[in-house]
């Protein structure tokens, strides 16, 4: 059984596993069969989100491997992340328990600020998890609350013991520096969209130079989007056919998603890919066991076009979604911003 390499956190010395689980579009008991195989098979940080509506299940899977004795719980990172509705400081604390006790656990290892963006707050005992609509239907309505009141809410919660790492997600290296500023409990990890169509060469440097790890997510570019039929994801060449990325697995004699998942590690990374298959499982985490050339590391980032998939319009379009003239404008707003490298947290009302 092969095991992750670490990186170890700068903030705490603890050792990150440098190739996690991902669970984004795991869903019942797919999700907790997931998880609990993918934790038999050597993984031990499983990242997940509120938004992802698989929590429990994820959960389940969890407590399945520790109740067989496949793991204890010190020895798996488990991941969550704050919504945008829930950035309101009386909302952080209902988010942070609910997802705590969805997972069945009594802390997080790391808990992420989701996206910088903040949205008018839906109960859930309305709809959960509450995604980008604040009617489930169309309507994008803006909340006017300040990074830095979600940021000390979340403080609060890491002196007491619920959390025992912040991080950032999908947030450009301005915003990174200002919280920076007055942050008491700085984010120990940033996870942003990163793959050989989009390497962020700066955001990374950035990040390293404060001392803050970086996980890439979509680490296989267009494929994870490709099943939600995004207009980006199925207009570019999947890396998998790439001829660059070909060539250099058979070369080593590899995968190409191991060749994609080593060009990242090789740059210092974390990342957190999905695997549907237990080979799949066991090729992603024997990704990190060869050394890409110099020129194979330059090969790979030259397919860098700048190009991000993660584009919440292109979602809500391609799952058939309307909405009025004034949330097209929010929501394309709220795009561009991610577009261009970068979110923001909005004081529009």
């Amino acid at each position: 059984m092969s095991s992750s390499p670490v990186i170890t956190l700068k903030s705490s010395g603890a050792q990150l596993p440098q190739i996690g689980f991902g669970t984004w579009k795991h869903y019942g008991d797919k999700a907790t069969e997931a998880v609990y195989t993918g934790l038999k098979e050597g993984f031990r940080l499983i990242d997940g989100a509120c938004d992802y509506d698989n929590e429990k299940e994820c959960g389940e899977g969890l407590r399945r491997a520790i109740a067989d004795d496949v793991v204890s719980r010190d020895q798996v990172w488990v991941v969550s992340k704050l919504w945008n509705t829930f950035h309101r400081k009386e909302y952080v604390r209902e988010a942070v328990l609910r997802s705590l006790s969805d997972w069945g656990v009594s802390y997080f290892d790391i808990y992420y600020v989701h996206f910088p963006i903040s949205l008018a707050y839906v109960s859930p005992d309305t709809r959960y998890p509450p995604g980008w609509f604040f009617d489930g239907k169309s309507e994008v309505k803006h909340d006017p609350v300040p990074l830095r009141e979600t940021w000390e809410a979340l403080e609060q919660l890491v002196d007491e013991g619920y959390i025992r790492h912040l991080g950032v997600s999908n947030m450009c290296s301005a915003l990174l520096m200002d919280l920076l500023s007055y942050a008491r409990h700085r984010p120990s990890v940033l996870q942003i969209e990163i793959h050989p169509y989009n390497a962020q060469p700066r955001a990374v440097q950035y990040a390293h130079e404060q001392g803050i790890a970086v996980t890439a997510y979509s680490s296989f570019g267009p494929l994870g989007f490709r099943e939600l039929n995004t207009p980006k994801s199925l207009r570019t060449p999947p890396l998998f056919t790439h001829e660059t990325v070909t060539a250099i697995a058979a070369a080593h004699g590899r995968t190409p998603a191991q060749v994609v998942l080593r060009w990242a590690t090789q740059r210092g990374l974390a990342v957190i890919p999905k695997s549907n298959t237990v080979q799949q499982m066991r090729e992603n985490l024997a990704s990190a066991d060869f050394a890409l050339t110099e020129q194979e590391m330059a090969a790979i980032t030259g397919l860098d076009v700048g190009l991000r998939f993660n584009d919440p319009a292109d979602n809500m379009l391609s799952q058939g979604a309307t909405y009025s003239r004034k949330a097209g404008r929010r929501v394309r707003l709220v795009c561009d911003c991610l577009s261009v490298g970068g979110t923001y947290h909005t004081s529009d009302n």
